[in-house]
């Protein structure tokens, strides 16, 4: 009776079928995978912790083992089922340069997405900036990499774009400090060492400024409607720089209309010719 029950063919396609034990089996061999993956994952974290390490460094080690034994295990069914691999790959040859024809832009996302695990440059939690727009990275895939921007929105990003275009990983800083700049422009006429004295005192008033004694306020350039300045200084907020400039544009706006010190808009003298 039992050896009836497990022997039942649920699905049958010409040669091939699934029995009841076929089902078993497969179901028993995805959960000993997942199993196994949990264990490797959990083991692989608590060796990061006595490390000391960032868990993120091993995020790339644990994908790459999760991809690998999935192939395994989708192998053993296929075999399970009496369907060989090797048969398959080449009775379905054409069929998949057909689809790899279709699919180029997604394989080469795919090829990506394998570079960046086994590179490991780029992990999850880096700071990247792409295109000027900086995002956190909070997840790898083989496809595409999901991150956070810094109004909280979660952007999909094809891994072939991180691979070959220009993209800024701000966490590779040694000393995790950038400089940033603001430029200012106020009228001619102005007094420029108070200027460069009100520009300096302003960003060295911040809490998030470091390494105050390097601020530097500078006189750019002469510009059409304005006397130009520019000024630098460091910080370790990368990710909410913006907020750090808006205050320190705030404190230079007061204290220059507290000394009376105009910051122009742009305007053009008309002169009328008589002939």
């Amino acid at each position: 009776m039992i050896k009836e029950i497990i022997g039942y063919k649920l699905v049958e396609i010409g040669e091939y079928s699934i029995t009841v034990q076929n089902l078993i089996s497969i179901l028993v061999i995805i959960i000993l995978t997942k199993i196994f993956l949990s264990v490797i994952r959990k083991t692989l974290l608590k060796i990061s912790k006595l490390k000391g390490e960032r868990q993120e460094d091993f995020y790339t080690v644990i994908k790459i083992i999760s991809y690998i034994v999935w192939v395994i295990s989708l192998i053993l069914i296929l075999n399970l089922l009496g369907i060989k691999v090797s048969a398959l790959l080449t009775g379905s040859a054409a069929l998949l340069v057909g689809i790899g024809l279709g699919l180029q832009q997604t394989f080469n996302d795919f090829i990506s997405g394998i570079i960046l695990l086994f590179e490991g440059k780029t992990k999850v939690g880096d700071l990247l900036e792409i295109e000027g727009r900086l995002m956190v990275l909070n997840n790898i895939g083989l496809r595409t990499t999901e991150g956070t921007d810094q109004n909280g929105v979660s952007i999909s990003i094809p891994n072939s774009k991180i691979v070959t275009d220009k993209v800024i990983n701000w966490t590779h800083q040694e000393d995790k400090k950038i400089r940033f700049n603001i430029k200012v422009g106020v009228a001619y006429g102005s007094d420029v060492e108070l200027v460069i004295d009100i520009l300096e005192n302003c960003v060295k008033e911040h809490p998030k400024v470091i390494d105050k004694n390097l601020a530097e306020a500078r006189f750019s350039d002469f510009g059409d409607s304005s006397l130009n300045f520019e000024l630098y200084f460091f910080s370790k907020e990368i990710f909410r720089v913006g907020k750090i400039k808006s205050d320190i544009r705030r404190a230079i706006n007061k204290q220059l209309i507290k000394n009376k010190i105009e910051i122009p808009f742009p305007q053009m003298d008309v002169h009328m010719k008589k002939y």
